[in-house]
């Protein structure tokens, strides 16, 4: 099977998926990580992928600034905005230096004042730890903002910067092992939501809804480092409702960016 044309031979993923279309993939990165193999991540190549698996616009953040410099990185995601192939497109994430409070503040601010919505944290790659200080005061700087947060890390331990302060987060790495924990913790924050990348069970996508409401779900892939076809497919073919597909497809993460 290729995702160009569609065909198969034993396995048919795309007849599965039929016509669904993704309108924003709220995980997408470009730029390589220089310890690992994978690919360059080079913003062409990126968009051209999410095209190839009709993911019509992508929240992408820049490695870069997330590993080497944050301001030049950023003005990297910034210049996605005038990107376009294949019908497919970026919406501009921020990112900051989580081991650098004081600046990652002022950060917040100016990606704020140039129109970025959401801020992506990278607490593992910046060797972080939910209970440091410096995660509490981004996350309170950054709804001060009115900014989302879109956050790696164990949903278990990264709930807790971000409980009672009226935060608006998608936790990007809930796996569905630990969808119970997320779960409880999504029952008592109204701006918790958790990006699908992971929630591969038979029933993780059903369970959350029935619990907490698709509006609390959002597709990711976190192309191109992953692929987006198993998460595409899972939501396919599952048990929602068609009404809420578009919305974990899309329309949530439109609202929580837009």
């Amino acid at each position: 099977m290729t995702t160009k044309d569609g065909t198969g031979t034993a396995f048919d993923a795309w007849r599965l998926i039929g016509g669904l279309e993704v309108t924003l993939d709220v995980d997408v990165l470009v730029g390589a990580y220089p310890d690992r193999d994978g690919p360059p991540g080079l913003p062409d190549e990126v968009l051209r992928t999410l095209a190839r698996h009709r993911i019509r616009a992508g929240a992408a953040a820049s490695l870069r600034a997330a590993l080497f410099d944050v301001r030049s990185g950023n003005d990297e995601a910034l210049a996605l905005r005038a990107l376009r192939a294949e019908g497919s497109t970026f919406v501009p994430v921020g990112a900051v230096d989580l081991r650098d409070p004081i600046r990652a503040a002022r950060e917040l601010e100016r990606l704020a004042a140039a129109g970025v919505r959401a801020v992506r944290l990278f607490p593992e790659e910046q060797g972080v730890e939910a209970g440091f200080p410096s995660v509490r005061h981004v996350a309170r700087r950054a709804t001060d903002l009115d900014l989302t947060v879109l956050t790696g890390g164990d949903v278990r331990r990264f709930w807790r910067p971000f409980a009672g302060i009226g935060a608006r987060v998608v936790f990007l790495d809930t796996h569905f092992y630990h969808l119970g924990d997320f779960l409880v913790v999504a029952a008592d924050e109204p701006g918790f939501h958790t990006s699908t990348r992971l929630l591969n069970s038979p029933d993780a996508l059903e369970a959350a809804a029935a619990e907490v409401g698709a509006d609390r779900l959002l597709y990711g892939s976190r192309a191109p480092h992953f692929e987006p076809l198993v998460p595409l497919l899972r939501l396919a073919t599952g048990g929602l409702k068609p009404d809420e597909v578009a919305a974990v497809a899309g329309g949530n993460a439109g609202r929580l960016l837009s």
